[in-house]
């Protein structure tokens, strides 16, 4: 008869034989799957080193650009502008350190070019959302100059309404006078949060040239797009503009799709780039010169850059 003995020594038995077969069996396997593993590690460890490599190769090629488009912007824009009045507009947003950079570079460029940056402007984001209508109309109405409040548009749209006073009060025709109560005007929208300043302002400026960062989103990522276009052709009424993006889209594909706008707006769309900081400023040359173009790498570009072009007298 059986006993429990004969069962332990039984199951003893069964459990020695898995045992002694895993240890066979991993034994067995373990030369080929450890071949095969380290196989895979060195060709995952090679690819890495070649997307460093041509990563490191990018970086180099893209500085030797910058370095070439930095020597020759003297030669291209030398006293192209000189004695011209330029106000700078950042648009806040996401990549606000990038469009800060990329102002930086336009700015110096501008320098080069012999004009005068009257000041930067900072549009806010609080100024492109939808819900601040009210408080722009109220804004406008409350810090509007008599010499202007009566040619404001006469609605009840906030943005349209504070563009068209900020590019009254801000861009003019060379050699006139500051509008009396710009300060005011400024103090107020910077005060409610809508616009940074940097810069005196001390005379109204002959052109615009607009450094704008990636597209608005959300839900009301249109009507954000929208209100920039409008700020966009409010200052196109009163003077000369150049919309420089980091990149195709946002403000850039908005000026280039409306057709109205884009004749006589001009647009680069690689601003984040040292040619495209170049183009900016030579397409706002153009601008003097009668003409509007669009330039980059993004859909609607002609070229990189404008052809060489001359401030007409008395432009």
């Amino acid at each position: 008869m059986i006993n429990f003995r004969y069962h332990v020594v039984s199951l003893a038995a069964v459990f020695l034989a898995l045992a002694i077969g895993l240890v066979v069996g991993t034994a067995a396997a373990n030369g080929p799957l450890a071949e095969n593993l380290n196989d895979q590690v060195n060709k995952i460890t090679d690819e890495k080193q070649q997307l460093r490599d041509s990563l490191e190769q990018s970086r180099a090629e893209l500085k030797k650009n910058a370095d070439f488009a930095t020597e020759v912007a003297p030669m291209l824009l030398t006293n192209k502008l000189q004695n011209k009045s330029v106000l700078l507009i950042k648009v806040d947003g996401s990549d606000s350190g990038d469009v800060n950079t990329a102002a930086e570079g336009v700015a110096a460029l501008l320098g080069t070019a012999g004009a005068k940056v009257v000041g930067t402007l900072t549009v806010k984001e609080k100024l492109t959302a939808p819900s601040s209508s009210a408080i722009l109309l109220d804004t406008a109405e409350s810090s509007a100059p008599p010499s202007i409040s009566g040619a404001l548009p006469n609605q009840a749209d906030g943005v349209d309404t504070s563009a068209a006073l900020l590019a009254a009060v801000l861009v003019g025709k060379a050699g006139t006078p500051q509008v009396e109560g710009t300060r005011t005007v400024l103090s107020a929208y910077e005060s409610n949060g809508f616009i940074g300043l940097d810069g005196d302002f001390k005379a109204p400026a002959e052109a615009v040239i607009i450094v704008a960062g990636a597209p608005a989103t959300g839900k009301d990522a249109n009507d954000r797009k929208a209100a920039l276009l409008t700020l966009t052709g409010r200052f196109d009424l009163a003077g000369r503009v150049v919309v420089a993006g980091l990149s195709y889209g946002g403000l850039v594909s908005s000026v280039r799709g409306d057709a109205s706008v884009a004749k006589s707006v001009s647009t680069v769309d690689n601003a984040v780039t040292a040619y495209g900081q170049v183009a900016a400023v030579m397409a706002l040359v153009e601008r003097f010169g009668g003409k509007t173009g669009h330039y980059g790498i993004g859909d609607g570009a002609s070229g990189l850059l404008p052809k060489t072009a001359s401030v007409t007298s008395g432009s």
